[in-house]
């Protein structure tokens, strides 16, 4: 199954050094580090990461079930699939695309990373939600279980996009410096 992104962003992040965890300290070296800093784009960004990890319980509450789904989907295993599916993942995912939404970042780059962060997650929920169609008859619909695979492996694509520009945002802001 896929990894968690948001678990994902916060290990990197804080991989990238500690200005997480001491602004302070962090703020000051990013000052020097870089002539492009400000206290508003330091600020900004602060507060769209912590935006974002607030989104990871319903991220995890999603992965947690797709973990416990069995990845070969036959007509013995497909109705618990669906239950799954229905019962756990599309909702809390459903919440995780609704929230995210409703984060609304004034930087313009922060924007644009936060359009792909928004398609990415819409793209993996059309997939999930693909993947309950093919499970929810007797037969399983493998055209689309394919369909659903090839939706989540491209907001794959868009996450990974997503956390590339993120990353370098944070590197210019002077993380990781």
């Amino acid at each position: 199954m896929k990894k968690s992104w948001i678990i994902s962003l916060i290990t990197s992040l804080v991989l990238l050094g500690e200005a997480l965890l001491s602004p302070a300290t962090s703020a000051n070296a990013a000052k020097e580090a870089t002539s492009t800093y400000s206290d508003q784009s330091y600020e900004e960004f602060k507060e769209y990461t912590t935006q974002l990890f607030a989104l990871e319980t319903y991220e995890s509450k999603a992965f947690t079930a797709l973990e416990s789904i069995d990845t070969q989907v036959t007509s013995t295993n497909r109705k618990s699939m669906y239950l799954k599916l229905t019962n756990t993942v599309i909702p809390n995912y459903t919440k995780l695309v609704s929230k995210a939404k409703q984060i609304k970042p004034t930087n313009p780059q922060l924007k644009k990373i936060h359009a792909t962060f928004i398609k990415a997650s819409y793209t993996q929920l059309e997939g999930y939600l693909l993947y309950q169609k093919a499970v929810s008859k007797k037969k399983v619909n493998y055209t689309l279980l394919k369909q659903g695979n090839a939706k989540v492996n491209t907001a794959d694509v868009l996450m990974s996009q997503c956390e590339e520009q993120l990353y370098a945002y944070a590197r210019s802001l002077g993380y990781g410096s």
